[in-house]
């Protein structure tokens, strides 16, 4: 169930999306909160890396357990503009992430729900809750544009 502060924390993960911009990512940010205070973000950062597991969830996921001093995210939920890969949700999992909660959905690669639901596979030992489409609208428009400009800036080649 959404709360009145998930508006708030997206649009904080959305900032993350922005930057990535800068290095050519696809614009994707995350946001890990405990008790109210964001304590570790994230944006995608495979092209500024050459790491193609340099997703803005598994990033802002480090940089949280660092902080907790603990691989176990305990207590805090995980915001992200776009619905995780398989990836990220393995990683949440594995984490032990209590809730999820993630802008627009993701139906080619997203694992929250729309292309398959790791997260919430009832034969693995943990289970994240999940909260979808919050400033689903906003999270899909910087994606949509994201790709719109790329798609322009390829030559065509005409035959």
């Amino acid at each position: 169930m959404e709360s009145p502060s998930d508006e708030r924390f997206m649009r904080d993960a959305l900032a993350s999306a922005r930057r990535s911009l800068a290095h050519g990512d696809v614009p994707v940010g995350a946001a890990v909160v405990k008790h109210g205070v964001v304590i570790a973000r994230g944006r995608n950062a495979r092209e500024r890396d050459d790491d193609p597991t340099a997703h803005a969830e598994i990033l802002a996921i480090r940089r949280a357990a660092r902080k907790l001093g603990s691989w176990r995210l305990s207590g805090c939920t995980l915001y992200v503009t776009l619905e995780p890969c398989a990836m990220c949700a393995g990683a949440m999992v594995l984490a032990r992430l209590p809730r999820l909660v993630y802008g627009a959905a993701d139906p080619k690669a997203g694992f929250a729900g729309s292309l398959g639901d790791l997260v919430r596979h009832p034969r693995l030992n943990h289970r994240v809750d999940v909260t979808a489409d919050v400033l689903a609208a906003e999270c899909g428009r910087i994606l949509v544009d994201f790709f719109r400009e790329r798609r322009a800036e390829k030559p065509r080649v005409s035959r």
